[in-house]
């Protein structure tokens, strides 16, 4: 099975690309995390929209852009690799189900319904927001809903913990469809920002000396770029597999693989940094903590070992 993009899907990541380094900069970035700018910037929002993120999968008859999951992959991919913030993962899946979400003119949120209590991403700029249930799935009034705030560790994802409700307006579509997507997706979230926090590391590797040398030429710290690139790399590798065979098992492993190197890629990219690194100046704690944020979502690592687990021993593939 070949995996390699397509010139149109290279094209479509590079627009996407271009368009959030002109319209989301990391003084963007800066500005809200510092609390100096909002954190959902609706006109953004709209553009995005306009652009195809969230209708990028409906038929073009419905006023989408008619492509497939991997391509909804890699505009994900850079949507992590820039920390773009808001519920956007939750808006695409909603194209189809709620009037303006496509266009970017709802804000959408998603909760996971299968427990009492589910956490909702910015409660304050969503309009509507899906639970999704076992295995139906509804729509809820955000207004009608009592949410707790709660301490988010990533300063761009403002967290509410809210009771689920007994029902709601219903939708169409599977939600264990929808929660395998969402994870598929959080994971090209991941991936991006792995990637972005190995060249992060290497620039500043190659900019930083001691001793009259750049710390780059130090075995250590080549040893630890090497690494981060090699996890960065096997992650995509899942991701992008998953996204074709669109099986449990894969999106799953993708998930697991796409957490790990987030998360520890930001950890060493902050070693390569050194003191630089603590300091809310630097962007690789910004990293970090979306990092941490996204792994506890839609798939934990231990849900995705007991997915992985079940599927080898449905399979027979156990050595005795």
């Amino acid at each position: 099975m070949d995996f390699q993009l397509t010139e149109d899907q290279r094209a479509l990541r590079s627009g996407v690309r271009e368009l959030l380094a002109g319209r989301f900069p990391r003084e963007r970035l800066r500005a809200a995390a510092d609390g100096d700018g909002p954190v959902v910037d609706r006109a953004l929002w709209r553009e995005l929209g306009e652009a195809g993120l969230f209708g990028l999968r409906l038929p073009e008859d419905e006023g989408g852009v008619g492509l497939g999951l991997p391509e909804a992959v890699l505009l994900f991919e850079e949507a992590g690799r820039v920390l773009l913030p808001g519920p956007l993962i939750a808006t695409h899946l909603a194209a189809g189900l709620v009037a303006g979400a496509a266009s970017g003119e709802r804000v959408v949120g998603m909760c996971d319904a299968t427990a009492k209590e589910g956490l909702w991403e910015h409660p304050a700029e969503c309009e509507e927001l899906i639970f999704l249930g076992d295995p139906e799935l509804y729509s809820v009034d955000p207004s009608s809903l009592a949410a707790t705030a709660i301490r988010s560790v990533d300063p761009l994802t403002p967290l509410a913990r809210v009771v689920v409700p007994e029902g709601g307006c219903p939708l169409g579509g599977a939600a264990s469809r929808l929660r395998r997507e969402a994870a598929l997706l959080t994971a090209a979230e991941q991936l991006g920002s792995a990637v972005r926090t190995v060249e992060a590391a290497v620039s500043y590797a190659k900019e930083r000396t001691q001793f009259d040398r750049a710390i780059g030429s130090f075995q250590a710290v080549k040893h630890l770029c090497a690494q981060m690139l090699v996890r960065a790399e096997v992650a995509r590798s899942a991701v992008y597999a998953a996204s074709v065979t669109r099986e449990p098992g894969d999106v799953a492993a993708a998930k697991l693989l796409a957490d790990e190197a987030a998360v520890r890629n930001a950890r060493d990219c902050l070693q390569v940094h050194g003191g630089m690194g603590f300091t809310w100046e630097a962007d690789v704690h910004l990293h970090l903590k979306r990092a941490w944020l996204r792994a506890r979502r839609w798939q934990s690592a231990a849900a995705g070992e007991e997915e992985l687990a079940e599927e080898l021993l449905a399979e027979g593939n156990v050595i005795p």
